[in-house]
């Protein structure tokens, strides 16, 4: 492993603290618009007009990351609370939670991008799952006005524990059984702009096909229409009339939904994400940003606002080819020949560690020789309830989990692991021991003050290029999902997955700036508190830093790189982790097998040694 060991001199400190503290002399307003999947590279005047003019007109974080796993809720929740997944525990879109959740279907691998799921996690884990404060919630406390709009889930993370009460919320749900609460204010508000009190569905963009019909052609335009004038007619209308600062997230569900569902590339790996419908996606989205500034223009607030733009994660392409898979050798009735089904892992290590396989989203009934498990989740052994593995299903990426913490048990499921060509990168909890072939997980900022139950492995799938002149844009990914071979994912720790667009504009923002400094979601969140001048009481210590480069004679700090390796598994291969680190921060840029990650050369991690 090549060390580095970065300090900030006192004076830098002092500088930085300087900075701030004028620039939020004045509270300024701030909107956080995030584009659900948006590539870090797939930004031109012609893709995204709106959102390239604020990446060159304000500051261009070119250098940008998600957190991995590389999932919406996970980095959600980095942007929500400024904290590394290790104190959110917000691992990915699907976790264990150890127990049965009701809202989510009684399994307890609940898929967490659902209001009434996220309610019931809080109601579990003492109130709040997160842990952590939330910066809309600190904004709310200190008087500002707050709305959070956009895709259900991350949407109401970021005031999760309110309900409603005082955070604007609209998104899917709202206005049916399960969606958060409107206020009365709010129901007038919109019943005088001619604007309906329940969210305007999806439609076709919703549409995902299946293994012989082609997905959706259409972006998600009906849906986000609604929900951007809900922000620009009734949300920034109400909130300058009030005449103090706001905080407004509007979370965008293109081009992820779009590029998830796209129907242009059914079970071919070309053009993947780069059809018409997901270049249609994007343009969706910056449409909608282009709406929200018009009204900031039109109420007279652009002066005093600032924009941050950071999509949650980039984007690849499915593939679901496998040599060695033994679950891509049996025929099922909705996958095509030869490629892996839905839950393969789940399946694989089912066959490898010769346990019982049964689908926890299925009241826990076993899973037969010819089927796979029904949302892709599984647990293994003789008894479901009391599990001697649980798989959490997630895309380019899987959890499993110990609950018995085994070591030896651990042991042979990572051997197994080793033997998959579709793996690349296993990382394990530290508390298990070091394994050949492995990273601790404590090197992705995953061992934290989280309080739901710790993943024990976390399994990379391989990733490369389909062949382009930006590598990211053309990402293609192994991925355990119900969507098909052409369709779009994420989740994996390819750099095409872990390089974002983060973009702001504003007041408190240079002009005209290219940062070449790593920033992450976590740095959005930090920074998005500092901003509003806000006050963070930590519970724990995996915190964003904030992005003083680029602000007005804020302090610039120095950028380092470092690899890490691990010891060699019996076959040779070894985890190698690139990144970059500012401070005390860490940036991931890409980790796997050498050869088998998009972002890591077959060279990368040789000759060097394991260490934390």
């Amino acid at each position: 492993m090549r060390r580095t060991i970065i300090g900030l001199s006192a004076g830098l400190v002092a500088l930085t603290a300087s900075a701030a503290s004028a620039q939020n002399a004045t509270p300024r307003n701030l909107i956080l618009f995030v584009p659900d999947g948006l590539r870090g590279r797939i930004v031109t005047p012609q893709t995204a007009p709106t959102m390239a003019d604020v990446r060159d007109k304000g500051v261009n974080f070119r250098n940008s990351h998600s957190l991995f796993p590389t999932f919406t809720m996970a980095n959600g929740s980095a942007m929500a609370s400024g904290h590394y997944l290790g104190d959110t525990g917000t691992f990915s879109n699907t976790i264990y939670t150890g127990y049965s959740s009701a809202p989510a279907g009684d399994t307890v691998v609940p898929f967490i991008e659902n209001d009434a799921v996220l309610g019931d996690i809080d109601e579990h884990f003492n109130g709040d799952y997160l842990n952590e404060e939330t910066i809309l919630k600190m904004a709310r406390a200190k008087g500002l006005s707050t709305a959070a709009i956009g895709k259900l889930g991350p949407t109401y993370l970021f005031d999760h524990t309110d309900g409603g009460k005082n955070t604007i919320v609209i998104d899917d749900s709202t206005g049916g059984k399960n969606g958060v609460p409107l206020s009365d204010e709010m129901k007038d508000a919109l019943t005088k702009a001619g604007l309906p009190l329940v969210t305007t569905p999806r439609g076709e963009n919703s549409k995902a096909g299946n293994a012989k019909t082609p997905g959706t052609t259409s972006a998600n335009v009906a849906q986000q229409t609604y929900m951007a004038d809900v922000a620009t007619k009734v949300v920034l209308p109400m909130f300058k009339a009030r005449n103090k600062p706001f905080m407004l997230v509007f979370w965008s569900r293109d081009p992820d939904g779009s590029q998830h569902n796209t129907g242009d590339s059914l079970n071919s790996i070309t053009p993947g994400i780069n059809g018409p419908t997901s270049m249609a996606g994007i343009r969706n989205a910056d449409d909608n940003l282009a709406q929200l500034r018009k009204a900031l223009d039109e109420l007279g607030l652009t002066a005093s606002t600032n924009i941050i733009i950071s999509s949650d994660h980039g984007f690849s392409t499915i593939s679901k080819e496998s040599k060695t898979s033994p679950s891509a050798k049996i025929s099922y009735d909705d996958t095509p020949k030869d490629f892996l089904p839905m839950g393969f892992l789940a399946i694989d290590l089912a066959k490898a560690l010769n346990l019982p396989l049964h689908d926890p989203n299925n009241k826990n009934a076993p899973v037969a020789d010819n089927a796979h498990p029904k949302a892709g989740n599984g647990v293994l052994g003789k008894d479901p309830t009391k599990p001697d593995l649980v798989i959490a299903t997630n895309g380019g990426s899987d959890l499993i989990y110990i609950p018995s913490r085994d070591r030896k048990l651990a042991d042979r499921t990572i051997k197994a692991l080793l033997e998959q060509d579709y793996v690349s990168g296993i990382f394990v909890d530290d508390a298990l021991g070091g394994f050949p072939g492995t990273l601790p997980m404590s090197q992705l900022a995953l061992k934290g003050k989280a309080v739901v139950p710790q993943p024990s492995i976390v399994v990379n799938f391989r990733s490369w290029s389909s062949g382009c002149d930006e590598p990211t844009n053309c990402s293609v990914q192994i991925a355990d999902t119900v969507l098909r071979q052409g369709q779009g994912m994420h989740g994996s720790f390819s750099r095409g997955d872990t390089l974002n667009f983060t973009a702001a504009i504003g007041p408190d923002f240079k002009s005209g700036f290219v940062d070449p400094l790593p920033v992450s979601n976590a740095d959005v969140g930090a920074t998005a508190a500092r901003l509003l001048g806000l006050t963070q009481k930590p519970k724990g210590k995996l915190i964003g830093r904030v992005m003083t480069e680029a602000m007005p004679n804020g302090a610039t700090p120095k950028a380092f790189t470092a690899t890490v390796t691990s010891k060699p598994s019996a076959n040779g291969l070894r985890t190698v982790l690139n990144f970059q680190r500012v401070g005390s921060q860490r940036y991931f840029d890409a980790a796997g097998f050498p050869g088998r990650t998009l972002g890591l050369d077959a060279g990368d991690g040789k000759q060097k040694t394991a260490g934390k």
